[in-house]
């Protein structure tokens, strides 16, 4: 079955959801940072691991991202389909000893663009995505590509946007599975940011179209990649 890791109560799976229901993919969530366990690894057939407030370096306060990081590397070393999303895509960089950077400089936030390499375009997670689209961004830390990996995406302002290690771990810095009122709850959380509510909404509302078309293929293809439904033509 497909696991779904939430790290952060207020970082759920969105519309990830809706469309999982849509192919009627079953699935399970975990939320570690509860004290659920997770599962073995050899009973995963594929996992996506979700973003969260948190960083991945946070350990001492969020002492359960010890876990989630295990999960990751026995996911790895078994060759276990992974997308992780966010600090999901962090925390396997991490795992696999690349840098995490507090803060980064390339920290980003709202829909923005964010563009293929050629690598990317012709792996399988990309298929039938434009070299160029939309996807929503609020990360303020960053990840470098883990020694071994293969930089997939990146962006104007952040380089390291997507990278596949091994034949199936995959990292993304976007958040393709964010919806409308996801948005408005991130944005609403400190006042500083409540008066660009309306602004990340509508800039959002305004290429959600796009926004979709990418985010739809990228879980179908994950699925494809771990054989959970039947091949779709990109």
């Amino acid at each position: 079955m497909l696991t779904i890791v939430q790290n952060d109560p207020e970082v759920p799976l969105g519309s990830y959801a809706d469309y999982l229901a849509e192919l009627a993919v079953p699935y399970r969530t975990v939320q570690p940072s509860r004290g659920e366990m997770l599962p073995e690894a050899e009973g995963v057939a594929a996992a996506i691991i979700l973003g969260g407030a948190m960083g991945v370096h946070d350990t001492d306060r969020h002492p359960f991202l010890h876990e989630v990081k295990h999960f990751i590397a026995e996911m790895v070393d078994g060759e276990v389909p992974l997308l992780g999303i966010c600090l999901g895509g962090q925390l396997l960089a991490d795992v696999l000893g690349a840098t995490v950077t507090y803060n980064s400089p390339h920290r980003e936030k709202g829909t923005l663009p964010v563009i293929l390499t050629e690598k990317g375009e012709s792996d399988p997670l990309f298929a039938g995505v434009s070299r160029e689209f939309v996807s929503f961004q609020w990360h303020n830390d960053s990840f470098l590509v883990p020694e071994g990996g293969v930089l997939l995406a990146s962006s104007p302002t952040c380089p390291g946007q997507a990278f596949r290690y091994g034949p199936v771990a995959y990292g993304t810095q976007f958040h393709p599975e964010v919806n409308r009122r996801i948005i408005a709850d991130w944005s609403g959380r400190t006042p500083e940011r409540m008066v660009r509510t309306r602004h990340y909404q509508e800039e959002f509302d305004l290429r959600l179209r796009e926004y979709d078309a990418a985010s739809r293929r990228i879980l179908l293809n994950f699925l494809n990649i771990a054989r959970l439904v039947e091949s779709h033509p990109a």
